[in-house]
């Protein structure tokens, strides 16, 4: 019962390297709109936070087909993307990658964005006093000390994204072994008869992960708390 088939091992590969490719994409412009929203005061602050954490409200199924009509063969975007360099996104995993990304793009900047609103201000400003320059605070002192937040923040887009349905399934279809991932399998040998054994199987699966990341999550954070405080 437990032995997975080829295709099975095929969508379990696909989702951890999604969320992979979506984490470590997401990170970089996560960090730098958590520090604009905890540091920086401009106008349209507010329209600016309700667009970063708009893929929390709406529904997935918008999303993917927003990703569609900028990033499809014939998009906005897309037809640019793919008539001067040849890049495709539609119906290809790192189009799946990048629906993930913007899904648990959110959940990532929440958490960065209070680490770095809990980071005592008087530090920086003693160290900025004694000679060190503003590069040079940021990156010995306001990153180590937002670390925590990091980790939780790309652990749990992580977890948000081998959940990822929705967005996927309208933006790149589902494809066996280019877009297929976990969700999309058990998706799909539920609506085949004789299916309900192997979808079990990935479900089971599906919830020894979740439960591997949030407590990896719990982990790592208080790990990296304690080494900044020890």
């Amino acid at each position: 019962m437990w032995t997975l088939s080829d295709e099975e091992r095929s969508a379990l590969w696909l989702s951890l390297q999604v969320s992979a490719w979506a984490v470590g994409a997401s990170l970089p412009p996560a960090l730098l709109c958590a520090l604009l929203m905890a540091r920086v005061r401009f106008v349209g602050k507010s329209i600016f936070e309700g667009l970063i954490y708009l893929p929390l409200v709406l529904p997935p199924v918008v999303t993917g087909y927003l990703l569609l009509i900028l990033l499809g063969r014939r998009g906005y975007i897309g037809s640019w993307l793919y008539d001067t360099f040849g890049i495709l996104f539609a119906f290809r995993w790192t189009g799946a990658a990048i629906a993930s990304a913007i899904m648990g793009f959110p959940l990532m900047v929440r958490a960065i964005r209070l680490s770095l609103e809990s980071v005592d201000r008087r530090i920086e400003t003693a160290a900025r006093t004694l000679g060190a320059g503003r590069w040079r605070v940021f990156f010995t002192i306001t990153l180590p000390l937002t670390l925590p937040g990091i980790v939780a923040g790309s652990v749990l887009s992580f977890g948000r994204s081998l959940g990822e349905f929705g967005a996927t399934i309208t933006f790149v279809s589902n494809i066996p072994g280019e877009t297929r991932t976990l969700p999309l399998a058990i998706y799909t040998l539920t609506q085949v008869p004789g299916g309900d054994e192997a979808a079990l199987r990935l479900i089971v699966i599906s919830i020894a992960l979740s439960l591997a990341t949030l407590i990896a999550s719990e982990l790592l954070v208080r790990r990296a708390t304690e080494r900044l405080h020890g």
